[in-house]
């Protein structure tokens, strides 16, 4: 076991989060599993570990459908935040089998690949429009005219949420993901509860008229599940609407600025992917590796379990560096170097075990759709300004990414 009395993570020091990556190569070379006091938690940053423990049954991503808090060793969380955690709780990333396998089966039916295949038209066709709108203004921002709207917009007309009803969707989920973070505070977890029962209070609402006019929409059909008896609850039927949304655009959206941001800094693969479209899916692949938008995931030890000589005991919380993993020397050749032609990327942007992300082969699509939008339709966009980085760790993006037409 290794100690970080003089290494440089800090989750809360602005340098850090603006390049973690030569920190996450200290704490590589330090161990394999570092206890971090300042959390109260272990920190996993190379990528085998970090790969066999999300598929280790003895980790979960809750205690509570074995022991209470104080069976675990931990102490509940305030009452106030009780609306935050319903919905959180309720939801199947939360959650462990049998709840978590009967939840996902319901929800997998949405994510086959003709569901997908069905969405493409759409989502080539908004991405179109919205890159259209950019190059018409002259530039803008990639973030507010592009990233953001494309998943949102896809993900909401998956569920059956009308056009003119998105508008707070990305407020609440920004407002709700914020309790990802470490040590969220007390500011951040009050906006949390505050979206977390509008939010809750909007889906009870559509739910109840798609229970009277279903629709050919994911909540109209987990509706019907569970008329037939699959046991789905509202609160299921919300905390899952919820994850959806949130889960399906927070890294889409992180993602497709933190790319952008890559390239322009990396001119030369750049050029070379508009010199050639057909790099689009790869280059997908690589710049989820590259900045990866979720950098840390957390898992409780639900039984001890030993590390490299190290044992950790049940009650504690492991957490696994998704960004130092996806930049592990002894997976990646030169991880800090940007390779659109990368070909061997076994990256764990979308985890992996039975938590490996539902909607990745939605996420795939839609980033490869505004990047082929961009790349055809603004073909000499460049950085109008350099961007300043959220202040969040967990969740890797950008204020804003400054464009224009060249």
């Amino acid at each position: 076991m290794a100690a970080l009395d003089d290494l440089r993570f800090d989750p809360w020091d602005p340098a850090f989060v603006a390049d973690p990556y030569p920190v996450y190569a200290e704490l590589r070379e330090r161990g394999r599993v570092i206890r971090y006091e300042r959390t109260d938690q272990w920190l996993v940053p190379h990528h085998a570990d970090v790969s066999a423990l999300l598929r280790d049954r003895r980790l979960g991503r809750t205690y509570r459908h074995r022991f209470t808090h104080e069976d675990f060793g931990r102490t509940a969380p305030p009452a106030e935040h009780e609306p935050f955690h319903t919905l959180n709780d309720h939801g199947m990333l939360d959650l462990e089998p049998p709840d978590h396998t009967r939840i996902r089966r319901l929800v997998s039916k949405a994510f086959t690949p003709r569901t997908v295949e069905r969405l493409k038209p759409y989502a080539e066709r908004l991405a179109g429009e919205l890159v259209d709108g950019l190059v018409a203004a002259g530039g803008g921002d990639l973030l507010t005219d592009v990233a953001e709207p494309l998943p949102v917009a896809v993900i909401a007309e998956m569920l059956g949420i009308p056009a003119s009803e998105r508008a707070p969707l990305r407020p609440w989920s920004a407002d709700i993901c914020g309790m990802y973070e470490l040590s969220p505070s007390p500011e951040t977890a009050r906006r949390a509860v505050r979206a977390s029962v509008e939010f809750s209070a909007y889906l009870r609402e559509l739910i109840a008229a798609r229970r009277k006019e279903p629709g050919d929409d994911l909540i109209s059909g987990l509706i019907a599940a569970h008329d037939e008896g699959e046991r789905l609850t509202e609160q299921e039927m919300i905390s899952t609407a919820v994850l959806l949304l949130n889960a399906g655009h927070e890294a889409t959206v992180n993602a497709t600025v933190n790319g952008w941001w890559a390239l322009f800094r990396n001119p030369g693969q750049l050029a070379a992917l508009r010199a050639d479209h057909a790099l689009v899916p790869s280059a997908v692949e690589e710049l989820m590796r590259y900045d990866t938008p979720l950098q840390l995931f957390e898992r409780w030890v639900l039984d001890e379990i030993e590390i490299d000589g190290t044992v950790i005991p049940r009650g504690a919380e492991i957490a696994m560096l998704f960004g130092s993993a996806n930049h592990d020397p002894a997976v990646f050749t030169d991880p800090g170097r940007l390779d659109l032609t990368r070909a061997e990327n076994p990256h764990i942007s979308f985890s992996a075990g039975i938590h490996y992300c539902i909607g990745a082969p939605l996420a795939r699509m839609e980033l490869a759709a505004s990047m082929r939008a961009l790349l055809e339709r603004a073909p000499t966009l460049r950085l109008a300004a350099e961007p300043a980085r959220t202040p969040n760790f967990v969740i890797r993006g950008l204020e804003g990414l400054g464009v224009e037409i060249a």
